[in-house]
């Protein structure tokens, strides 16, 4: 079982949280929930912290599916 956390060719902005939901083997509807609900509840720091994300964490290739 070989895991890499990377970003998803299932994206709506960047892959960031459909690549964290591949991860896990969670829907990434509802991490995109959980996100935006974080997000509003911690002053919008999600925000900072998807951007980070999306800086760090390398892209799928589309032939490494």
């Amino acid at each position: 079982m070989n895991k890499k956390l990377m970003r998803s060719n299932d994206r709506v902005i960047a892959g960031v949280c459909g690549g964290i939901a591949e991860y896990l083997d969670f829907d990434p509807v509802m991490v995109r929930l959980a996100y935006a609900f974080l997000t509003v509840c911690t002053c919008f720091s999600g925000v900072i912290f998807y951007i980070i994300c999306w800086i760090v964490m390398p892209e799928r290739n589309l032939l490494e599916r």
